[in-house]
């Protein structure tokens, strides 16, 4: 599994860092997401779909 973060379309609501901490983080500057962790072990598939869930902008998505 991959995470994949469209920048240009995050609108920095930070529902993903709110879900899931230990993979997504928000720029100090604008608040646009920054993904910590990539390719995150199996263990995180459910928190990871649950922030592409969760983003309003949806900026955000997984592959494989």
């Amino acid at each position: 599994m991959k995470i994949v973060a469209d920048t240009d379309k995050c609108v920095g609501a930070g529902q993903c860092v709110l879900n899931a901490p230990e993979l997504f983080d928000q720029s100090e500057d604008d608040g646009v997401v920054v993904v910590l962790d990539a390719e995150p072990g199996d263990s995180f598939r459910a928190a990871a779909g649950e922030a592409v869930e969760l983003c309003p902008a949806r900026a955000l998505s997984l592959v494989g």
